[in-house]
């Protein structure tokens, strides 16, 4: 099924939808730089009297309505409407093409912390003392969380899309679903990494509720988990 076209309602309506639809057929999905066109296309609409077209006052204009935003963000902002107008500048060769120069200045990004084994190892023997509740797994989930992450190198999305049904005993292989340029791919399980895999399956049947709608099936995302292993990632 395709995907309903971007709505946009100024002058450069047209021009949006096409930018927008080229870039969704070339398999991005578009969404932040979408929302950011909708924001223009909106007060380029409701200011159709004062900006008839988009102009270097326009322009202005409209990244004053940003001032609330973080300097990061509104840069963000302000690029995703530059690519538009290089593409606007294709057929329009007259067309307005904001500076980049004048941008804010990026934030400097955090530097990542590795953590070591040591740390880990702390991590895991702090999971294994989570307080239970009925028919929870939260020791064995947020265990199971920090080792894939720690030892397998997926990312937090690709760690919450994970289903039971993505495991695949006999070959000791985890699905990555719809990861990065939207590609899926097998990632192979040393033993140690299975047998954490198996020990969570293993406790999961062991506290099995009597009720089925109580516990996802193998091919439902496991919601349970998903948001433990989220709460576990942001408070790390």
């Amino acid at each position: 099924m395709t995907r309903a076209s971007a709505t946009f309602s100024s002058r450069l309506a047209p021009t949006f939808a096409q930018y927008v639809d080229l870039k969704r057929a070339l398999g991005q999905r578009f969404y932040n730089p979408t929302r950011t066109l909708r924001s223009l296309d909106r007060f380029l609409h409701d200011q159709a009297s004062q900006y008839p077209d988009l102009n270097a006052t326009a322009f202005q204009a409209w990244c004053q309505t940003l001032e609330h935003l973080a300097s990061g963000e509104r840069r963000d902002r302000m690029r995703q409407v530059y690519n538009f107008c290089l593409y606007r500048l294709r057929t329009e060769a007259q067309c307005f093409v904001p500076d980049p120069v004048l941008f804010p200045r990026p934030h400097q990004r955090r530097q990542p912390y590795i953590f070591s084994e040591q740390e880990v190892a702390k991590l895991l023997g702090a999971a294994s003392k989570l307080k239970r509740v009925p028919w929870s797994l939260c020791p064995e989930v947020i265990r199971l969380a920090i080792v894939l992450l720690f030892t397998t190198g997926i990312r937090r999305g690709e760690l919450l899309r994970l289903t039971l049904g993505d495991y695949d005993r006999q070959n000791a292989t985890l699905l990555i679903r719809e990861s990065k340029f939207h590609k899926s791919r097998l990632l192979p399980l040393n033993g140690d990494i299975a047998e954490e895999m198996d020990r969570y399956l293993h406790a999961r049947a062991l506290r099995k509720p009597p009720s089925p709608q109580i516990w996802p099936s193998s091919a439902t995302p496991l919601r349970v988990d998903r948001l433990i292993a989220a709460r576990a990632w942001h408070s790390a």
